[in-house]
């Protein structure tokens, strides 16, 4: 039986996770408000990528014998003024929830939930992705400036990405 502390701090994750999603859909609804197809196209399946992070928290929490208990999530921020902007707030809220999942994993070992600590692995893989991800392109941002060239070119090739989205157990 999963420990009321754990049940607690994974209740908060998926919180944030359910948060993140929302954030991603309002920067695809911005960058969609100025015709930026490839950034909305990056952001919407980010947005969906968080979505199914927070429903894999919830399926493991209801296995593990933990109820899910939803909180009121947040409004997100719905205007920036660059593609840049945009891109440094990804990567600071990409870095907070690193540390929220690194923070998870120190109260698994704490706590001594081998369990949790285990399933906690896959995000902990996942976070090393995004942020090498989001650096990269918050780097190609950065590098192309105000070039109206350069930025087509990443709007283009953001807009080739293609969502990956696992099948999820009913």
């Amino acid at each position: 039986m999963i420990k009321e502390k754990m049940v607690k701090a994974l209740n908060r994750q998926i919180n944030e996770e359910l948060y993140s999603s929302y954030l991603y859909w309002s920067m695809a609804s911005y960058f969609e408000s100025i015709n930026y197809i490839g950034f909305a196209n990056w952001t919407k399946i980010q947005a969906e990528e968080e979505y199914l992070h927070a429903r894999k928290l919830y399926d493991y929490l209801i296995t593990a014998g933990g109820r899910v208990i939803f909180e009121s999530i947040k409004a997100p921020k719905s205007d920036w003024s660059s593609i840049e902007e945009v891109f440094k707030e990804i990567l600071q809220h990409e870095e907070h929830i690193t540390e929220c999942i690194n923070e998870l994993v120190s109260l698994a070992i704490e706590e001594k939930d081998h369990a949790t600590n285990s399933f906690l692995k896959w995000f902990v893989d996942e976070q090393v992705e995004e942020l090498a991800t989001v650096e990269q392109i918050f780097h190609e941002i950065k590098m192309i400036a105000d070039s109206k060239q350069g930025i087509y070119l990443l709007d283009k090739e953001l807009k080739a990405r293609q969502s990956t989205f696992p099948v999820l157990p009913a």
